[in-house]
């Protein structure tokens, strides 16, 4: 693309001679966009799958439309939603609820500024390029099938099941005339791309021409036998006029013989849409309510063995009594959707198709690169069956894909919650194995809830406090002190004096396990200044922030009322264990 941008200049110098593509990857970087082959429709031929994209909640796609610069495809489902999808990576962009109800139509305007939507309730809005709403019309009150703006972008008109069209003028959102004619509901309305021209397709299997001026009826084109689905203008030239409808098929109009000049045939179900390339005038697309999508070469009939070969119209001595020129299909995708396919809409350059359908799914589909055989192998043009039988299907990889993929984000999900898992508590003091703590569960934690004590571990009943007595014959307070601060206590009174001001002796501890190190002993749980006996090794020193030397026991306060709880250590931090694993060689494949 960039190549020919840069080496492109005027028609009439002539076009730049490249080299020629060839069928080997190597030429993928050769390719040229559309608009630097205009005399070779057949390379435009939009033969390969690119991608499914498919809402969250899933819903029919009434309506698909490029933006004016091709960047986004815009989507109108059955449930009124716009939906964006990026139109380079295909993916999800956005969503926003345009309507109530079901969308019927939409389209953009000339000069690249607003987008016009309407719905079955027929009402019309207004949208800017960054979908701000900024006005809302009641236009008729039935659904709206079609809608198209004027040339000059002054005007739309509309097409609606109430059988008239109508015309209004868009600065002021009023309606200007109504147009009445057909006998039925009008299905599809177009303005011509230069020309103060619709036409319109009815129920009542007709075709009409209408001059917008005087609201006049200027022909009426017979020639199909059932309801008419899609009336199109071709947009390059302006000369040419495609139908189709329920009647299996397509008909292109010279609007200069004012006759049909071509048939397109093909079909075995009613077609639904129809859409012109872009660029090249001879290239039309049509989808069927089967969901096949077929591609016509309007110079190239493509007659099937043991069938007669017709003559085009502009080849006969008298173009305006021959009879019109049958043409098969160049290109089929029989299996493009598994509902009928409602809407179709070329990218502006011309590379590639967007297709919406009944079966909830939007679907991009462009020209094979060169060196591609395979892609009309796949299960949209042979079918599930067969493309499985060769091998280019598996009918549960999708399934199977999506699985294996649900159940590896579960296991990364539950190793990463195994690092956030706190360690088991015992009900044990620590360094003390086979000695447990009072007033603690079978899981560690305290009875009851939190409980206030001095030392914040568990229930363990806080020691008495040391008070110098003062009713203690023979011993001098100051000296009392001193022997408490060295250690070295007295002897406790004889059992007779237990009442004269003196309290309670405590309860003797538990006897010591035999091979008993002192030095597990947390250090909050010893005496300050405590002589070890000879032949212990020295305690550890204490430990800041936690109280008894318990892990994940601290005495922070509890802000209501100050007082100390127990509370548990922060987890650790999940991406820090995630690098941790990362380090260790798991969990590095990008899914």
């Amino acid at each position: 693309m960039v190549r020919w941008m840069r080496n492109r200049q005027p028609r009439y110098k002539g076009a730049v001679q490249l080299e020629v593509e060839r069928p080997s990857a190597s030429y993928i970087a050769d390719m040229l966009p559309p608009p630097a082959k205009p005399h070779n429709p057949a390379d435009a031929i939009p033969a390969k799958w690119l991608h499914s994209s498919t809402n969250k909640a899933r819903h029919a796609i009434n309506v698909v439309r490029w933006t004016t610069e091709g960047r986004r495809l815009l989507t109108g489902s059955y449930s009124g939603e716009f939906t964006l999808w990026n139109g380079m990576a295909f993916n999800f962009e956005t969503i926003m609820q345009a309507h109530d109800v079901a969308i019927r139509a939409a389209t953009y305007s000339h000069n690249e500024d607003w987008l016009i939507s309407a719905c079955n309730d027929g009402v019309i809005k207004y949208w800017q390029p960054n979908f701000n709403n900024v006005k809302a019309i009641q236009a008729h009150h039935d659904p709206i099938r079609g809608i198209s703006f004027s040339p000059n972008d002054s005007k739309f008109v509309t097409a609606s099941d109430d059988a008239t069209l109508k015309i209004f003028d868009f600065a002021g959102g009023v309606e200007e005339s109504t147009l009445t004619g057909h006998n039925w509901d009008a299905k599809s309305v177009d303005w011509h791309p230069t020309k103060g021209l619709l036409v319109s397709g009815s129920k009542d299997h007709q075709v009409k021409l209408w001059d917008p001026r005087t609201g006049r009826c200027l022909t009426t084109l017979h020639g199909h036998k059932n309801t008419l689905a899609k009336t199109l203008f071709e947009p390059c030239r302006g000369q040419l006029l495609a139908t189709c409808g329920r009647d299996q098929i397509a008909r292109v109009f010279d609007l200069r013989m004012m006759r049909d000049v071509c048939l397109l045939k093909g079909h075995d179900k009613e077609i639904s849409t129809l859409t012109w390339h872009p660029i090249h005038v001879a290239l039309l697309s049509t989808g069927g309510n089967d969901g096949s999508i077929y591609h016509y070469l309007l110079n190239e009939p493509n007659t099937p063995p043991n069938t007669t070969v017709s003559i085009s119209p502009y080849d006969n001595v008298d173009p305006s009594n021959a009879p019109a020129q049958t043409i098969f299909p160049a290109h089929r995708v029989q299996h493009a959707h598994d509902a009928p396919v409602w809407s179709l809409d070329w990218h502006p350059l011309g590379h590639i198709l967007a297709s919406g359908s009944n079966d909830r799914a939007t679907r991009f589909w462009t020209r094979p690169r060169p060196g591609d055989a395979d892609c009309n192998n796949d299960k949209y043009h042979i079918g599930e069956a067969a493309a499985e039988a060769q091998g280019t299907y598996d009918r549960r990889g999708g399934r199977k894909t999506l699985r294996e993929e649900e159940e590896q984000e579960m296991e990364d999900e539950a190793d990463g919650l195994v690092d956030q898992k706190m360690p088991s508590r015992q009900p044990v003091l620590p360094g003390i194995p086979g000695l447990a703590m009072p007033g603690l569960g079978n899981d560690g934690t305290s009875v009851g809830g939190a409980q206030k004590n001095s030392l914040g571990v568990g229930n363990v009943p806080p020691p008495p406090p040391f008070s110098v007595p003062n009713g203690i014959p023979n011993i001098d307070p100051a000296e009392f002190a001193k022997l408490i601060a060295g250690g070295k206590l007295p002897p406790p009174p004889p059992p007779g004096m237990a009442g004269q001001g003196l309290p309670p002796p405590p309860p003797p501890p538990p006897p010591l396990p035999p091979n008993f190190d002192l030095s597990k002993l947390p250090p909050s749980l010893l005496p300050p200044n405590f002589q070890v006996p000879h032949g212990f090794p020295p305690p550890p020193p204490p430990l800041g922030g936690n109280a008894g030397g318990l892990p994940g026991i601290g005495n922070e306060q509890n802000g209501a009322g100050g007082s100390n709880v127990r509370k548990r250590a922060p987890l650790p931090s999940q991406h820090e264990s995630l690098m941790e694993e990362q380090r260790k060689g798991k969990y590095r494949p990008v899914r």
